[in-house]
């Protein structure tokens, strides 16, 4: 018998689709999707299940069953988690075509950060409603906002203090009046764009027809990287963001101030630290800023609207060496840096600069720096400087993660002194020191649109997606 013959027939369902037709809460057909008892379906370009009528069909009779649909047992615990792994291998993790920049996702540039597909695939097959998914090497925050789009508490740790920044404003929960005071931002910015572009600038002197009060960065090497005009308008956004009342409002503003800093110096690009002259004309920085703060305000309207704010997220700005302690983790989804692959305290450094962060203290804490690994000096660091790191990390974390739980690493390999050096073995060989066990690695080629390595810093088309099972009581 149909029993959705009311429900036009159609070639797909979402999870919360099938669930209401079958009679059950979303989270217990989630429960037996992750236990094995019911068929896991396909899943469509951007990883979320997509049930087919036959799917549907098979759930609704599964759920008509209550005798069947309550018989979960302790005993088939090792039966559950291996099908978990065996529905990961079975995904095609290229993800190719699928839209990446969806909710706060693109909200400010950030190099080689995976795609939000891969740690939404991880965790809805590793976690559970309620758990809490942490990323050790959290940068820009994507697993983050997919935990919580999730409905998971999540918690990031990253030494650089810009990335922490930008995963705080992406998982900011904003009130309509903190959207509002954006919005209201941006039209300040476009108002003060058309005036001085109506202005122009005095040809016959170096000085810039805007000048503001506000403070700017006082480095040697400021007017190399900035052009006079440019130094002005960023020093005036830069005083109107600080006197922003809300807290949530103002690090959104920061943040969108922090995205156009590149853009409008003259460093190359967010890959490339060479200086390149772009024409920028005067005006042009105040209208980037009210483009970013629109499109941040945007986005964060959207994210605050889907995320349930019962759900927290907790950004710690530290080095993992130094120990921190975190709240404990039921599932832990990263991508780590790559040896010699990335120098984010250089790439970054025009912001921090501007925002007045510790960029110093960032670059000697760095893991897996390109400058750091390319010294050929015998202070230059070593395959064994990344080995004796992870395993410190890899003994933090078996105190930090529950025991069973599942720590995923994406990788790629990486070249050090002309020898390739295959990160995700390193990794699991440091974990089992510490407790440890390799329980699937899976490959997948990344697109070479979605790349953000500098090429000249190793060619990295694939990588793995490396899952290890804590065997030791935190």
């Amino acid at each position: 018998m149909q029993v959705y013959a009311q429900e036009e027939l159609i070639s797909s369902y979402s999870t919360s689709k099938v669930a209401s037709l079958a009679g059950v809460h979303k989270d217990t057909l989630l429960r037996w999707l992750r236990r094995g008892l019911v068929q896991e379906p396909k899943r469509n370009r951007h990883g979320w299940r997509s049930f087919s009528n036959k799917d549907l069909q098979d759930i609704i009779a599964f759920a008509q069953c209550p005798h069947i649909a309550s018989a979960v047992s302790e005993s088939n615990e090792f039966i559950y988690k291996s099908k978990k792994l065996t529905v990961l291998e079975e995904i095609d993790w290229d993800f190719v075509g699928a839209k990446t920049n969806y909710l706060t996702h693109s909200i400010h540039p950030y190099p080689a950060k995976f795609i939000p597909q891969i740690p939404n695939a991880l965790i809805q097959e590793l976690s559970s409603i309620g758990d809490t998914v942490g990323d050790i090497f959290c940068g820009s925050g994507t697993t983050l906002v997919e935990a919580l789009t999730l409905k998971r508490n999540a918690v990031g740790v990253d030494a650089n203090p810009l990335a922490c920044l930008i995963a705080q404003s992406k998982t900011t929960i904003c009130t309509e009046e903190e959207i509002q005071a954006l919005l209201t931002l941006a039209q300040r910015a476009k108002h003060m764009s058309d005036s001085i572009q109506s202005y122009g600038i005095n040809s016959l002197f170096p000085t810039p027809s805007f000048q503001s009060n506000g403070w700017r960065p006082s480095t040697s090497n400021h007017d190399f990287w900035f052009d006079l005009h440019v130094t002005e308008e960023l020093a005036e956004i830069l005083d109107w963001c600080k006197r922003i009342d809300s807290h949530n409002s103002k690090q959104l503003a920061l943040t969108a101030f922090s995205s156009i800093i590149v853009s409008v110096s003259k460093q190359d690009s967010d890959t490339r630290y060479v200086r390149r002259n772009k024409d920028i004309l005067p005006g042009d920085t105040f209208r980037r800023f009210a483009k970013a703060v629109e499109q941040i305000a945007h986005a964060s309207m959207e994210y605050s609207e889907l995320v349930e704010d019962r759900f927290k997220c907790d950004i710690i700005s530290k080095n993992l060496l130094s120990y921190p302690k975190i709240p404990l983790l039921d599932l832990m989804v990263c991508s780590p840096p790559y040896p010699n692959a990335y120098s984010y305290h250089l790439y970054h450094r025009t912001r921090m600069m501007w925002l007045q962060m510790d960029q110093p203290r960032f670059k000697k804490e760095e893991i897996g720096s390109h400058r750091k690994y390319s010294n050929p000096s015998s202070k230059g660091a070593s395959v064994e400087t990344f080995r004796t790191e992870f395993e410190f990390i890899m003994k933090w974390l078996s105190k930090t993660l529950k025991k069973n739980g599942y720590a995923c690493f994406v990788v790629g390999n990486s070249t050090l002194k002309r020898k390739l050096i295959d990160n995700a073995d390193l990794i699991s060989r440091t974990g089992q020191d510490s407790g440890f066990i390799e329980v699937a690695r899976i490959n997948r080629t990344m697109q070479s649109t979605k790349k953000s390595f500098n090429p000249s810093h190793g060619k990295i088309k694939t990588e793995q997606i490396l899952i290890l099972q804590n065997q030791a009581e935190p």
